[in-house]
């Protein structure tokens, strides 16, 4: 079923509900709402804040991976004292929020201990939320959320979606905190092998929808509620295009919607086969397709090269509607 973007009696694509108001939006038949009649329906009250955050342009989201094993930058920031300093000069390059992992999640990765995890974000997120910073915690484990948010952290991110610990849901309800719901077919060390979908985008609608409905029931507010295809978790080059392709769909769900394209290895397969390092024309054109089918917030490594690229992309655009 598609959730949350149904189509009224009247046929006229809008929603019995409007975003923030803390009601799940009606259900339809997905016989009789596909995401082709879903492209231009929106809410009556699209998302216009997450988490205290104003989502009047594109947010960029810093990523800082304090991890050996990162795909990308593994190995890098792991040290506590390189890993701040990644994250304040990225807000002084542009980011909005710094996103702080502790656990790789690349495919094929195995799990971290949850007190190694713990270790590895709390100093980083404590040190950047000293300074002002938005900060977010990338993590899928209930005690490294609470611990984080109790280090300053005012966003969790989670590629579980509240979905694999059983704790989670009601910590982030009673914390007050954002949170990014992601869709992951199965967990990193499996999500690609061999994934499948009856209909990529009709299932991951779906699937976030009810993990919006969950958050919803236990007291989140939609405001604070982000969603997250999941592009490269679980998801073959197919499916991650066809889900870009149809982005815009997912804005129905009234949430902040948020992408991490960064580096990702579509962007190598779509070219030469670049390594990660090599990968940011990609990135950047990936970023701008992006923000102009409407995604909220954009994870990325190149926080500098980003904001120029935004900047670039808004001034044109502004010239345009005005002409």
């Amino acid at each position: 079923m598609m959730r949350g973007g149904a189509v009224t009696a009247a046929g006229d694509g809008r929603r019995g509900s409007t975003a923030g108001d803390g009601a799940a939006g009606p259900r339809g038949a997905r016989d009789a709402v596909s995401p082709n009649a879903l492209r231009d329906t929106v809410p009556l009250t699209p998302a216009r804040s997450f988490a205290g955050l104003a989502l009047d342009r594109p947010l960029i989201m810093g990523i800082v991976n304090v991890t050996p094993d990162s795909f990308s930058d593994g190995g890098q920031t792991l040290d506590p004292k390189a890993a701040i300093t990644r994250g304040k000069a990225m807000l002084a390059l542009g980011a909005d929020l710094i996103d702080v992992g502790g656990e790789s999640t690349r495919p094929g990765a195995e799990p971290v201990a949850v007190e190694e995890e713990r270790d590895r974000v709390v100093p980083v997120i404590r040190a950047l939320a000293a300074v002002g910073a938005s900060v977010s915690v990338d993590t899928r484990h209930a005690a490294v959320m609470r611990d984080a948010i109790i280090a300053g952290a005012t966003i969790v991110n989670d590629i579980s979606a509240l979905a694999g610990d059983p704790l989670s849901l009601s910590l982030v309800a009673d914390a007050g905190v954002g949170i990014i719901l992601m869709h992951m077919q199965g967990d990193p060390r499996t999500m690609q092998v061999e994934p499948r979908y009856t209909d990529v985008v009709g299932d991951v609608y779906d699937w976030l929808g009810a993990r919006v409905d969950a958050c919803l029931a236990a007291g989140i507010s939609r405001d604070r509620i982000a969603i997250d295809p999941g592009i490269g978790f679980g998801k073959t080059l197919e499916h991650n295009l066809a889900l870009l392709g149809r982005l815009d769909v997912f804005r129905a769900l009234g949430c902040a919607l948020t992408v991490g394209l960064s580096r990702k290895s579509f962007i190598g397969r779509l070219s030469r086969k670049e390594p990660p390092d090599r990968r940011l024309p990609g990135s950047l054109s990936a970023a701008l397709a992006a923000a102009a089918a409407g995604a909220h917030i954009l994870r990325v490594h190149d926080v500098g090269e980003t904001w120029q690229a935004l900047h670039v992309w808004q001034a044109i655009a502004d010239a345009r509607q005005s002409g």
